[in-house]
């Protein structure tokens, strides 16, 4: 949004600078006026990028930081000495010049939303948006509350998630190297041993079809790893296309029993985010516009963008996502009741909520379901190397 500088006087006559958003001159005009303030000089500014970028602040840090800003503007400090006070008590260097840089800008006369949005890689575009309709609303506390509130409960469905999936993983990559080593430096030490089986006929079949396998891993190994790791990349780099992007978002919601994990948790953002702005007074086309980049999803985005389309028209917001078919029908039923009874905000919060419990037991169940299969698999595996190498040598030990 463009950003006007001005010159203006105030009811008494004092001459009184800053810097004001506005989508055109008229707009920042009114603005002006709305604030008993006389224009002098009205001129549009370029804003500067920020000297540094930050490229990443813990979300926890983030989210304690805007809940200290709300507690110090609560207990009545101004906001500058309260942003002084949070960037000398940071230790994160990155938060603390990002703070200086807040503070220097809202001394010069711009508004916290302002000063924030030069950041907005870093804070992100729902927290500067609540925060910009909390101050122009007058209830900058309470948004901010909201915003380290949500920011903290999307960090520990994070963590929750990353810390569900982990183990899992780590069974699968310890359990691949184990074989991998198995197989192709254990084996091979005993095939000169089973030479003499083999030209008699004798050797199993199991030994026979393990010896092979591990031949051609010694072979082929290293090359097809290469191919792995050039597939992988070059899979990367078309999943950075548009098109890519678009695929992958439609595969993954598809996909079996992960799919639902990942539908409900991209609907559940899209609930949370929308309505924490609805709730804090942002403007519905504006809070669909953010919500649909909260979903991580292109599939989904584009469904509420055609959904933000229809409102602008007139129309309600449950029929278009219910005609897109991405959304769970219960959940568009339960946007479509609260339309009705003018709840909207609160009842998308109650969405967000019961769809991460749900999707947490899911993945909760899921996830023990996994561990057990890889254990098996992995087990299998190596019961099978084992066999294959025991058989011939009770076999030889028999014809002894």
């Amino acid at each position: 949004m463009p950003e006007f500088a001005y010159v203006a006087r105030d009811a008494n006559g004092n001459r009184v600078t800053g810097v004001i958003s506005a989508a055109e001159r008229r707009e920042a005009l009114a603005t002006l006026a709305n604030r008993s303030l006389y224009p002098v000089d009205l001129r549009t500014q370029t804003v500067k990028e920020a000297p540094r970028r930050v490229r990443r602040v813990p979300a926890q840090l983030l989210s304690v930081t805007y809940a200290q800003l709300a507690d110090l503007l609560r207990s009545g400090v101004p906001l500058l000495r309260s942003l002084e006070v949070l960037q000398k008590q940071t230790s994160h260097g990155g938060l603390k010049y990002v703070l200086e840089e807040v503070h220097r800008q809202v001394e010069d006369g711009a508004t916290l939303a302002q000063a924030m949005g030069r950041f907005e890689h870093l804070f992100g575009e729902m927290a500067v948006s609540m925060i910009r309709a909390g101050g122009e609303g007058g209830f900058l506390e309470e948004a901010l509350a909201r915003v380290a509130e949500f920011t903290e409960a999307q960090e520990d469905l994070k963590k929750r998630t990353i810390g569900a999936i982990i183990y899992p993983v780590f069974l699968m990559v310890v359990g691949t190297i184990i074989v991998n080593v198995l197989v192709v430096f254990f084996v091979p030490r005993f095939a000169e041993l089973f030479a003499r089986l083999r030209e008699r006929g004798e050797l199993p079949l199991v030994t026979d079809m393990l010896l092979w396998l591990s031949q051609q891993m010694r072979i082929w190994g290293i090359p097809l790893l290469a191919l792995v790791f050039l597939g992988v990349w070059l899979l990367r780099r078309w999943l950075r296309t548009e098109r890519g992007r678009m695929w992958w978002d439609a595969t993954r919601i598809r996909l079996p029993l992960a799919g639902t994990i990942f539908l409900h948790l991209a609907v559940a953002r899209f609930c949370r985010v929308l309505g924490t702005l609805l709730h804090n007074g942002v403007p519905i086309i504006r809070s669909l516009q953010i919500a649909s980049d909260a979903t991580a999803n292109r599939v989904l985005a584009r469904a509420v963008q055609e959904a933000s389309e229809n409102i602008s028209a007139g129309q309600t917001l449950a029929g278009p996502l219910g005609a897109s078919g991405k959304f769970p029908v219960t959940v568009v039923e339960m946007i479509a009741v609260a339309e009705q009874s003018n709840t909207l905000e609160t009842v998308l919060l109650s969405i967000a909520d019961g769809l991460e419990r749900r999707t947490w037991r899911r993945l909760d169940l899921a996830v023990r379901m996994l561990e057990p299969v890889l254990l098996l698999i992995i087990a299998g595996v190596v019961l099978f190397v084992v066999i294959a190498l025991l058989l011939p040598v009770l076999k030889m030990s028999t014809t002894i």
